[in-house]
């Protein structure tokens, strides 16, 4: 299960988002926080993949 967090960001002109979710290993069970900024409208889309 993927945990969500989200902040934006203004850069001059564009408005960027920094999502963060919280993916669970494979091999040894630990989670690990995997961050990127994009626009707003693609946030839903990267929280999906897994």
């Amino acid at each position: 299960m993927a945990k969500k967090t989200v902040a934006t960001l203004q850069t001059s002109s564009k408005r960027l988002t920094k999502a963060i979710k919280m993916v669970k290993r494979d091999k040894s069970g630990a989670y690990t926080f995997v961050e990127s900024t994009m626009l707003p409208e693609q946030v839903n889309e990267w929280l999906a993949k897994k």
